[in-house]
């Protein structure tokens, strides 16, 4: 009997060590996650920490950066630079920069593969032949810069016609999605093979898609890609096992407007990552609007006190929201269960892109 107390006295704590040290795992996991917010004016880039939602920290000497994405380990950070058409790699310890990789053309969105072996980057059209002097054209194609992360080099060129201002990579990191959307009247979405590095398919949408959302089965496949576009205060919905729209949904803004914009009046839209919903910035009404999943039902708007929301990142556990304010230089903070802003974080000028970095 005695012996059967003590085994069992050994197994609760065990069980308590077990939960003790999942816990401390979990804690310290969280006691590292930062957003980096970037300023597109301005000389720097801002390190928030989602615990106390407080700026700790900056990134400095940067100008004009656009797209930004970490390596899994955190070990490194990745921007794309327009002023200098360069993929910057800084250390995730000292937060200098170590590499800066010439690029092809313009850049400006920029995503990782899971396994963080590959960065994709979006190549806009960039305006530089004078052959018609003083009018000034932009070169008839843009595409995708894929840069090798080992080597640091980039080892291909995705040609694409228009220019290219936002691109995805699936969940499962077997596709790219690409938003042919700047100049050259594309208008189509395109999937670029991650393996291959070859155009898959590519589908006509009009309005062109960009920026865009991509959600997953439960098997972790591709399900549906959510596409914003310029021109409208909304976006479209395609199947990705059909490549068919199947449905167009504007952001019912009525008793919200709050004309903060340009360029366009719908920037910034992404899927939590339980995948039981989807936010969608309404630059124009300074807004998110709040869709359910899989059904991309209407589930409520919050209401930021910022203006010109222009991007967002959502924390792992799909509790919160970082909203770019690029009108009033602040970043809100929404909880996602209640729909409401918790926070206003003062950044830099004009923020713009922002993403998730796990601090090494």
């Amino acid at each position: 009997m005695r012996s059967k107390l003590v085994n069992s006295g050994l197994a609760v704590f065990a069980g308590i060590v077990l939960s003790t040290l999942s816990y401390s795992s979990l804690t310290a996991q969280t006691s590292k996650l930062r957003i980096i917010q970037t300023n597109f004016a301005g000389d720097s880039m801002h390190i928030i920490d989602p615990v106390t939602n407080k700026v700790v920290g900056q990134i400095t000497g940067i100008e004009a950066a656009h797209g930004i994405v970490t390596s899994p380990d955190g070990s490194r950070i990745y921007y794309s630079e327009e002023s200098t058409n360069t993929l910057t790699v800084l250390d995730g310890k000292t937060l200098k920069p170590t590499k800066s990789i010439p690029l092809s053309g313009n850049p400006n969105l920029v995503d990782i593969t899971p396994d963080g072996k590959k960065i994709y980057v979006a190549i806009a059209q960039s305006y530089t032949d004078l052959s018609e002097f003083p009018r000034i054209k932009a070169a008839p194609t843009g595409g995708v810069d894929v840069i090798d992360t080992g080597s640091l080099t980039r080892v291909k060129t995705i040609a694409m016609k228009g220019g290219v201002h936002d691109l995805n990579m699936t969940p499962d990191g077997k596709f790219l999605i690409v938003g042919n959307a700047r100049g050259g009247k594309a208008n189509v979405v395109t999937a670029v093979d991650t393996k291959t590095d070859d155009v898959a398919w590519t589908v006509p949408m009009d309005p062109s898609p960009s920026p865009m959302a991509v959600s997953k089965n439960p098997d972790g496949s591709t399900r549906t890609i959510f596409a914003q576009n310029g021109r409208d205060n909304g976006f479209q919905v395609m199947d990705f096992a059909t490549r068919k729209v199947t449905q167009t949904i504007k952001l019912n803004v009525e008793g919200r407007e709050n004309p903060f914009g340009p360029p366009s009046p719908s920037h910034g839209i992404m899927v939590t990552p339980d995948q039981k919903t989807l936010l969608v910035n309404s630059r124009y009404s300074s807004a998110v609007f709040f869709y359910s999943l899989p059904d991309v039902k209407p589930m409520g708007v919050a209401n930021l006190s910022g203006k010109g929301a222009g991007w967002l990142v959502i924390t792992p556990d799909s509790k919160r929201a970082y909203i770019a304010n690029e009108h009033t230089n602040n970043v809100s903070v929404l909880d996602i269960p209640t729909m409401k802003e918790i926070a206003v974080i003062p950044v830099g000028f004009a923020p713009a892109r922002n993403t998730l970095w796990m601090q090494p």
